[in-house]
């Protein structure tokens, strides 16, 4: 059996970068694997968020995913608090990890920056947690971008040393899925850094939740060289904004970036943002149309969600058992 865990911070407002990014290849390979989605509200919480808006946002993703095409009967789709495996599976894994493993992941010290000693526990701890998402479910599969790789090469040493440690198989080698191109979609404002949920300007990001005019209006300013559009893909280095306009429009027709440079090759930038646009919108329209529509219905999504954390602790539960009495705790069943 192929089983997949997969999770999504509720942080904001999804974007175009979520969805190319996770969101689209979660709907792809539901029909390949057994599959498990999780709203990650636990590491949300490793740097501050104000309560109403961590509840919004947790539900505001649910609907962006449902929205996408994840099929809810298909699929567990939960949220990570609603289980506590997640919780006890993470402690158990504080305790197998070593300190220079953590302090070698680069991502900490990004997130951290000058203020590393500031930093929260849980923002250093954050991939035990997710080894924890992961192999809470025995996931045989792990869809991650680049920006997560290190982490998912840390849950394979973590389920090694356990096994080893305890002289079990308890846990799998998880395997990583890494897609290819738009997988990391840049800023509108500055094709060198990604397209984020925490810029100030919301003109660096289409969010999933923009209209039509919106979208528009965001690609039309979105920042360009003077340079015509390149022929072939060689003429797109150093150039990230061309880049990052290119390879949206390559992601959202489902196309190599070396059949945009064929048909758009020497046009201007201001013709080429209309095509873009309008396969934007063409794109986000029914998502954007749908999301809205759920949120007139939160108590469809919240039984949704009620109805996945069910199904996610019913798998959940035998795993921790199993690990309690491989580690040595006393358990209810003796």
């Amino acid at each position: 059996m192929k089983r997949i865990l997969s999770g999504i911070q509720p942080t904001g407002h999804l974007h175009l970068g979520n969805h190319l990014g996770a969101i689209r290849n979660w709907v792809r390979l539901q029909d390949e694997f057994e599959c498990l989605f999780c709203v990650v509200d636990m590491h949300a919480i490793t740097v501050w968020q104000e309560p109403a808006e961590l509840i919004a946002n947790t539900r505001e993703v649910a609907m962006a995913v449902l929205a996408a095409g994840i099929d809810p009967e298909k699929n567990v789709l939960f949220v990570q608090s609603h289980v506590p495996g997640h919780a006890q599976l993470a402690w158990i894994f504080n305790c197998v990890a070593r300190l220079g493993w953590l302090n070698r992941m680069t991502q900490f010290k990004e997130k951290a920056g000058k203020s590393r000693e500031n930093a929260s526990v849980g923002l250093f701890a954050y991939p035990d947690l997710m080894a924890a998402d992961i192999l809470l479910y025995k996931a045989t599969h792990v869809p991650v971008g680049e920006d997560q790789k290190q982490h998912l090469e840390l849950t394979r040493d973590i389920a090694q040393k356990f096994n080893n440690d305890f002289g079990t198989e308890l846990f799998p080698i998880v395997e990583p899925l890494i897609f290819g191109p738009a997988t990391r979609v840049m800023s509108l404002r500055d094709g060198t850094n990604k397209m984020s949920k925490s810029d100030p300007s919301d003109y660096s990001r289409i969010n999933m939740t923009d209209d039509a005019e919106l979208i528009a209006l965001k690609i039309r300013k979105a920042k360009t060289d003077p340079e015509l559009i390149p022929d072939s893909v060689d003429g797109i280095e150093g150039r990230p904004e061309a880049a990052n306009l290119m390879g949206i429009y390559a992601a959202l027709a489902d196309q190599e970036l070396e059949a945009i440079c064929a048909q758009f090759g020497g046009w201007q930038f201001s013709k080429f943002k209309a095509e873009l646009s309008d396969l934007a919108v063409a794109r986000l329209g029914p998502i954007t149309s749908e999301i809205n529509r759920l949120k007139d219905d939160p108590a469809y999504v919240d039984g949704v969600l009620r109805d996945g954390a069910e199904r996610a602790r019913a798998i959940a539960e035998p795993v921790i058992e199993e690990v309690y009495k491989t580690v040595g705790f006393l358990t209810g069943n003796g």
